[in-house]
């Protein structure tokens, strides 16, 4: 069975967006090249007609991506009754044991740039994190050995 793909409406949209450009002035463009380099003759030799042939191949690839992507897609909100507790979409403030602190948001694994702060929902301190409240302590297990984290505050 496939797995679920975490997502928010806008990643939805952002990614029917995509798909439907795709689809349409994508292959429009990739089928006019194509067309283009047959017109100049021998295809044997036809570099052009090759890249066209080669970027077609790419864009079709992406195209099945993304539309094994939509169909795991599950649209997943942010509870506003939940406020102050870990969940999907929510800006978490926590401090490890050092004293440092952090700030994550929760986003969906394709949306998660960890270098700025935001990491996917299926992360393991996400998922240690998920449900939580200010004041709790969660132990991750990492590579390195285990690591607690206290919530601080929650967006």
């Amino acid at each position: 069975m496939d797995e679920v793909t975490l997502m928010t409406a806008a990643d939805l949209e952002a990614l029917q967006g995509e798909l439907a450009e795709l689809e349409g002035d994508g292959r429009r463009a990739i089928a006019e090249r194509i067309k283009t380099a047959r017109e100049w003759g021998d295809l044997k030799e036809n570099s052009e007609y090759h890249d066209a042939k080669n970027e077609q191949a790419h864009l079709e690839t992406r195209i099945a991506t993304l539309r094994a992507r939509l169909a795991r897609a599950q649209v997943v909100e942010q509870d506003t009754r939940a406020e102050g507790v870990v969940a999907f979409g929510a800006t978490v403030v926590v401090r490890d044991e050092t004293g440092s602190e952090q700030r994550f948001e929760l986003v969906s694994s394709h949306s998660a740039t960890p270098s700025s702060g935001q990491i996917s929902i299926e992360s393991p301190v996400a998922k240690a994190l998920l449900g939580l409240r200010p004041g709790e302590v969660a132990s991750v297990a990492l590579p390195r050995g285990s690591r607690s984290l206290t919530v601080v505050s929650v967006a």
